[in-house]
């Protein structure tokens, strides 16, 4: 092993690794060289080698800014401490001997303060598992749509639905019988920027996007009605129409609704107000064509330096606008869990989080010390795809997580859940690792970065259990070693989606094989809709971008869907013949069955599967080449639940999850 190995091993990054179809690659030093020097330790020669392996044993020799331990189990700490003193969230103080180089098992879940002679740290005490549904009466089994919230539609025009029209959707679901809706990412974006509308590319995962909030949640004049979109979102046009509404709602606020934001978003401390900070100079800085805040002039690129405290001082109403915004926009969420709770449902709200942030954005600005600088994230090149991905996003940094104490991967999961009945952590592998690359390489540049997992899952566990909320983890691909079996112990949902559900005969797997702990989905919003599936719709986009395998055509992709066609109709188990591929109703009614009857104790219908839509939110791997994130309902969701046919395939669903699991 050379020396760069080594240091590669020490960092956690893998220099050797398999891909989809088994087949071992290797990384090559001059990307292990330049990942390591971005990651902060520097590999461009042999002394800078050295010195970079002689900083990380010092790293290494650091007492820990915070200790993730187990419930009822001892905790291995150096041999030479005799005895500790912990303090509970309650202020309770006792001191604890150190027996057999171990601190004694603490019963109850929590966050400690734990003082070693001189030395203080966090001790995190994680549960067993993360909540689950075992407190719901005997065996009983949820479900409940996805919605892209954009897409829905009310009886007021809009150019795009918002959290009053997720009110609105929740309500009517929750009369059915649903007990969860899961949502798209609503984390912030650039205020009022209409370019960058993913809810997967946001300027921070901490605070919300501010264009969803709807001032009639929170007893305020509604928004006015605005120029109704067609078939697609114009958000170029109405992301900057809708600022400019939430401008004269703010400024027609008394002084006493005011002073009440203020007093309010002070709870949100330093962190809430840096953000309203960033997105004032996001908006004075766009408006001269400056994209992100690595292109701002070089004084603002600090968040505490001179030049952004004398903005904030010089502009307090700007400032507080956008603190309005953020206000605004949680309250209604807020709002919306509530209702859906106090309508019955178990889980209501089951919010998204995006595995990362822009490059530019307001994360990246503020807690630069705990990102990954200099890299992006991403996927490597595999047969599916030769290229690879870079995302062009970055998230937390293992260094930056240790250091920090996991402060803003805790801080991250308590905002997501406080205002939501649970969580899918989006890519979930990142919580083991992440393909990382140098910002402006390609994939094919890039490694495999091992992130402290067990870590991050036994936070995420002891966070599930303050907030009473469920995880879900993201689980779609070729998982690392290991990890299957790990959020299985952790309580954490894995997820079933019927097109990726297949057994070894290459058929698909009945509902009797779905694991209980587990969501069962006919799709998600990167997937076919089974009607675009059955009638063969995703296929005319594949032809249409040229995005068929490289060795076949159209003509043998139909065979294949033909005969595809016959093994899902086969697993539906139906005794009507199967339908012809233009007469997708029965097929999408059987898969909503399917997932019904499954053992899984929890199913999630995309809205578009139960309108038996052709059309998915999202192409993976296309930007403008398919309208992503850009679809609008065709009619009010009052008028298309209305429709018989959609009536029909909602108490499919519902009924299916009340007969006895299928195999049980």
């Amino acid at each position: 092993m050379t020396e760069l190995h080594a240091l590669a091993a020490a960092i956690g990054l893998v220099r050797v690794w398999w891909d989809v179809a088994g087949r071992q690659q290797d990384v090559t030093d001059e990307a292990l060289g330049a990942i390591a020097t971005a990651l902060g330790y520097p590999a461009d020669s042999a002394a800078a080698i050295a010195r970079s392996l002689g900083q990380i044993e010092d790293e290494r020799q650091r007492p820990p800014t915070l200790i993730v331990t187990d419930a009822g189990r001892p905790t291995p700490l150096p041999a030479s401490i005799a005895r500790a003193e912990l303090v509970g969230e309650d202020g309770t103080s006792r001191a604890l001997p150190i027996e057999g180089g171990h601190l004694p098992a603490i019963a109850e879940p929590g966050y400690y303060r734990l003082s070693i002679g001189s030395h203080d740290l966090t001790l995190a005490v994680a549960p067993p598992r993360c909540h689950g549904l075992e407190a719901l009466e005997g065996d009983r089994r949820v479900w409940g749509p996805s919605i892209q919230i954009p897409s829905l539609r009310g009886a007021v025009a809009q150019p795009f639905g918002n959290f009053g029209h997720l009110d609105d959707a929740v309500a009517r679901f929750a009369t059915r019988g649903a007990d969860v809706v899961m949502i798209n990412p609503v984390h912030a974006l650039f205020p009022g920027h209409g370019i960058g509308f993913s809810p997967y590319s946001p300027s921070s995962r901490l605070f919300l996007n501010g264009a969803m909030g709807d001032p009639a949640l929170v007893g305020l004049p509604p928004l006015p009605p605005g120029e109704e979109s067609d078939a697609l979102i114009d958000w170029e046009g109405a992301l900057p129409k809708r600022l400019a509404q939430l401008r004269s709602v703010f400024n027609a606020l008394t002084p006493e609704f005011r002073s009440r934001v203020v007093k309010e978003s002070l709870d949100g401390g330093d962190t809430l107000r840096r953000h309203a900070t960033f997105d004032a100079l996001d908006v004075r800085f766009r408006a001269r064509g400056l994209d992100g805040w690595r292109t701002w002039p070089a004084p603002f690129h600090e968040p505490d330096g001179a030049a952004v405290r004398q903005f904030a001082a010089e502009n307090p109403d700007e400032i507080t606008f956008h603190l309005f915004v953020q206000w605004l926009a949680h309250q209604s969420l807020v709002a919306v869990q509530s209702h859906a709770k106090a309508a019955g449902m178990a889980v209501g709200l089951l919010a998204d989080l995006a595995v990362g942030v822009h490059t530019g954005g307001s994360d990246s600005w503020s807690l630069r010390d705990h990102l990954l600088d200099g890299l992006t994230i991403g996927a490597p090149p595999d047969p599916l795809g030769p290229l690879g991905q870079n995302w062009m996003l970055t998230t937390f940094s293992p260094r930056g997580l240790a250091e920090s104490g996991y402060a803003p991967w805790i801080a991250t999961l308590r905002s997501a859940l406080s205002r939501a009945g649970g969580l899918r952590i989006d890519h979930a592998f990142g919580m083991s690792r992440l393909w990382v690359m140098p910002e402006g390489r390609s994939s094919s540049d890039g490694a495999y970065l091992a992130y402290p997992f067990h870590d991050l899952t036994r936070l995420a566990a002891l966070e599930s259990h303050r907030a009473k909320a469920l995880i879900v983890a993201e689980d779609l691909g070729t998982k690392p070693g290991g990890f299957a079996e790990a959020i299985d112990a952790e309580g954490m949902f894995g997820m079933r989606v019927l097109w990726f559900e297949r057994a070894l005969d290459h058929g698909f797997i009945g509902p009797q094989d779905y694991p209980p702990d587990s969501v069962a989905m006919t799709g998600t919003h990167d997937t076919s809709t089974v009607a675009g599936w059955w009638t063969g719709h995703d296929l005319d986009w594949a032809e249409k971008l040229g995005r068929l395998p490289l060795d076949s055509n159209r003509e043998r992709e139909d065979e294949r869907r033909a005969w595809d066609r016959g093994l899902l109709w086969a697993t539906f188990g139906g005794s009507e013949p199967r339908p012809e591929p233009n007469e997708s109703a029965p097929a999408v009614e059987a898969a909503l069955r399917h997932i019904g009857r499954s053992r899984s104790r929890l199913a999630i219908a995309p809205l578009e599967d139960i309108l038996a839509l052709e059309e998915q939110p999202n192409l993976p791997g296309t930007i403008t080449e398919h309208p992503n994130w850009r679809r609008r309902m065709t009619a009010p969701l009052e008028d298309l639940l209305a429709d018989p046919d959609t009536s029909q395939r909602i108490d499919a669903l519902a009924a299916a999850r009340k007969e006895p699991p299928a195999g049980w």
